[in-house]
């Protein structure tokens, strides 16, 4: 279906939102905020219509929300103070007010193929790095603009998620116009990421976006400025930002297509992006769907490696947040990890989740080599990173950990698992004996989630030994909401300190906050 009101049409299957024939880049949870307002005007949308809707009852905190709807407006040219499209109904809700007409999306026919050129893939999405485009008018700074593009190419070739298209392939375009699909028909790509470099003086400006060539809808888009102090700092420094923000575009656009299946069609790729969509809400019901969904996946292809790994990592998300035993979990995790390295020995996942199984049956030395073997096979993967700087606290390196935790917040500062990174941060800062910002740190964790263990641990033994007891009383019934199993016990016997001075330490902690 598509909506057209005022310069604007909103196409629900093309997923694209067009002012006067302009694409308006959006975010997917923009764009899927806006549709269901659009949707749904006959009446007005709640706060938890939306949270059910959109974050799919995932907890949301009320600056998130209104960070998407000022996002929905700002497509439209719409503010919070007019309110021309986009109303806020004071203690109701929001409701969209604007003339709509609908009219039945057109399918477009099918683009015919050059003579022998490769047809999209079915399983993993292939994806094209073009030549970033030299806006600065001196050919002389051309390798600036090529040197990003390729760096961009190397590092999303280290994913394992989908298929890139070697330099030589992608930069035949270079210096010519030609249309995105006809380039993801010769390439057999659905996803096109270009871009553009402009340096002037000491200054240099990068813009790069993601294209869904199989739709011309644009995913994900955004501009750098930055001074040249170190060329190859800033080079390194914008590669990273750039394949960190592509990965969970291409992961929630996959998503979107699987869900549009009809469930008897499903392949093996399909089953893992519905997982890695449950994965990531972080909740014990979610991560037993994506388990279950895995499971089909394997059964369809028992040798299919990064399935099997995340299946591992699944399994062990939930003992590290308390949801699942360790004795049950772990050799289920393990065996599905090492199933996944004898698949593909360079699988990031497979190393992230052998080491987090290492972490918690106290081999940290091998689990400190796992999460750097993840990292070095994809230096992007905040997930290891995180991961690596909750190891490297409990081996007794709390100055470590604080860096890499600070490394993966910055990674991924939209990571549905940032309140995990802030959290280690926090117990990092409070093995140090820094407890006002260790205390600081569980809260910007708890903003992000409001039940995450981890954070309320830190909170709690932090709040103990400053002598809060009103905080620590807060911290502890919220610990018991969310993980009733914790005790004294728990602590001494399931969390793998490499000193036992740190394990005294947390403990004491616990103690002086009130939990027996």
């Amino acid at each position: 279906m598509r909506f057209l009101f005022e310069n604007n049409v909103l196409d629900g299957d093309l997923r694209e939102l067009t002012c006067a024939g302009t694409t308006v880049p959006l975010q997917p949870q923009v764009f899927d905020l806006l549709l269901y307002l659009v949707a749904e005007r006959a009446r007005v949308v709640t706060k938890d219509d939306l949270i059910s809707q959109i974050w799919s009852d995932r907890i949301v905190s009320d600056s998130a929300l209104n960070s998407r709807i000022n996002a929905a407006r700002k497509a439209l040219g719409d503010d919070g103070a007019t309110q021309r499209l986009i109303k806020t109904i004071p203690r109701k809700g929001f409701r969209f007010v604007g003339d709509v007409r609908e009219e039945a999306a057109a399918k477009p026919a099918p683009a015919e193929a050059a003579p022998g050129s490769p047809r999209v893939a079915t399983d993993r999405p292939g994806i094209a790095v073009l030549a970033f485009e030299n806006m600065s008018g001196d050919p002389s700074q051309e390798y600036f603009g090529d040197g990003i593009s390729e760096d961009i190419l190397t590092a999303l070739s280290k994913q394992r998620w989908f298929i890139v298209i070697a330099r030589n392939s992608s930069f035949t375009y270079k210096g010519r116009a030609v249309h995105l699909r006809q380039i993801a028909e010769e390439l057999g790509v659905r996803y096109i990421v270009e871009g553009s470099v402009r340096k002037v003086d000491n200054r240099v400006r990068i813009t790069a976006q993601l294209n869904d060539a199989t739709t011309g809808g644009h995913l994900w888009a955004e501009r750098y400025d930055r001074e040249l102090v170190d060329v190859f700092a800033v080079q390194d420094e914008i590669t990273e930002r750039i394949v960190a923000a592509i990965e969970p575009q291409i992961h929630a656009a996959e998503n979107f297509r699987t869900h549009r299946k009809p469930p008897s069609s499903l392949d093996a790729w399909d089953l893992l992006m519905q997982a890695l969509s449950h994965y990531w809400r972080i909740t014990p019901q979610d991560h037993a769907a994506a388990q279950k969904l895995l499971e089909r996946a394997i059964a369809i292809d028992p040798d299919y490696g990064q399935a099997l790994a995340v299946l591992a990592a699944s399994h062990m998300f939930g003992v590290h947040l308390g949801w699942a035993e360790l004795a049950t979990t772990a050799p289920i995790a393990e065996n599905a990890a090492l199933a996944a390295m004898r698949c593909d020995h360079e699988n990031a996942w497979a190393h992230a989740a052998l080491g987090s199984v290492c972490f918690s049956t106290s081999r940290l030395a091998d689990a400190l080599s796992e999460f750097e073997q993840a990292l070095a096979l994809n230096p992007n993967f905040s997930l290891a990173q995180g991961y690596y700087a909750l190891a490297l606290s409990y081996a007794g390196r709390p100055g470590d950990s604080f860096e890499a935790a600070q490394k993966a917040i910055r990674l991924s500062p939209r990571d549905p698992s940032l309140a995990i990174y802030y959290g280690i941060a926090g117990y990092a800062r409070f093995t140090e004996r820094q407890y006002d910002e260790a205390i600081a740190l569980a809260r910007e964790a708890i903003r992000h989630r409001g039940d995450l263990t981890g954070a309320y641990r830190v909170l709690a033994v932090s709040a103990g030994m400053t002598g809060d007891g009103a905080l620590a009383d807060m911290a502890l019934g919220e610990l018991r909401r969310t993980q009733p199993n914790i005790s004294l016990d728990w602590i001494a016997t399931q969390l793998p300190w490499a000193n036992d001075a740190d394990r005294e330490h947390y403990l004491e902690g616990f103690r002086r906050a009130g939990l027996q």
